[in-house]
């Protein structure tokens, strides 16, 4: 009886950790996308960039939306932030909602090309 219990709570802690691998593992992707999209594409206008974040986040299946948030250029700096919420399933039919923040500061030269390796 005893290792079915903890067979039982090592399944429900590996179900947990998988639900939120995925939820965060698309939360950084995300958010590495959309760096790289403000730092190389200074040449472009705030609503191609704007465009840009919203296919991004669906791509990554991220539940952004032009109202949550917002993007600004200060000189050569291009600055997003938003927030979004996303229920988690940590227990069969238990879902948690979690907030994710991001914040994106980068600063671009005119005409900057992404590196290869």
């Amino acid at each position: 009886m005893k290792a079915l219990l903890k067979l039982a709570i090592v399944a429900i802690l590996a179900n947990a950790t998988w639900h939120l691998w995925g939820v965060y593992s698309a939360h950084f992707k995300f958010k590495d996308a959309v760096q790289s999209t403000t730092q190389y594409n200074s040449g472009k206008s705030e609503q191609e960039v704007r465009a840009r974040i919203l296919d991004l986040a669906a791509q990554y299946d991220v539940p952004v939306t032009e109202a949550n948030f917002t993007l600004r250029r200060e000189e050569d700096h291009t600055i997003a932030d938003g927030s979004y919420m996303r229920p988690v399933e940590l227990f069969p039919g238990f879902q948690v909602p979690f907030t994710f923040n991001w914040h994106v500061d980068t600063f671009s030269l005119p005409g900057a090309l992404p590196t290869r390796r």
